[in-house]
């Protein structure tokens, strides 16, 4: 059966009907997540200031959609599963880590990465909030982003 998602932060909502569960992963779970904000609907939604109803129900066709009655008809013949599929996908994927590497300059800490020293680990949580507090030990931060899953 497919997803039917609304992701609410007022005044802007969007829901979105028949979503698989690969475009339901990548485009709002991984990202709801992580904190990060996310494109969903032709709108962006940041998961700290939005709702998100997931329903797991029959595939909604032209009928069940007309007259804006989507969402209406969706909880009607519908579960509601957010919590659920948020409690499967906490557990399904670890939070990213960071790598650190401490260096005088971004210059010294690239070529220590070149000359294959091993970064430490820290957990994202504590990077996140080392750059969100703006911690002038962080001299830059390189994102490395993962190609998209087939």
């Amino acid at each position: 059966m497919p997803f039917h998602v609304e992701v609410d932060s007022s005044p802007q909502r969007a829901r979105v009907f028949n979503v698989g569960e690969a475009e339901l992963w990548q485009t709002v779970l991984e990202p709801w997540l992580r904190g990060q904000t996310f494109e969903f609907g032709e709108q962006e939604f940041d998961p700290r200031e939005s709702k998100l109803t997931i329903l797991d129900g029959k595939t909604m066709e032209g009928p069940d959609l007309s007259f804006g009655q989507g969402w209406t008809n969706a909880l009607r013949s519908s579960q509601d599963v957010t919590r659920a599929v948020l409690d499967t996908a906490e557990t399904r994927t670890p939070p990213p880590g960071a790598a650190v590497v401490e260096a005088d300059s971004l210059d010294a800490g690239l070529e220590q990465i070149k000359a294959g020293a091993s970064p430490a680990m820290i957990e994202w949580a504590e990077a996140k909030e080392r750059i969100d507090s703006r911690d002038p030990a962080v001299a830059a931060v390189i994102l490395v982003l993962r190609p998209p899953a087939p």
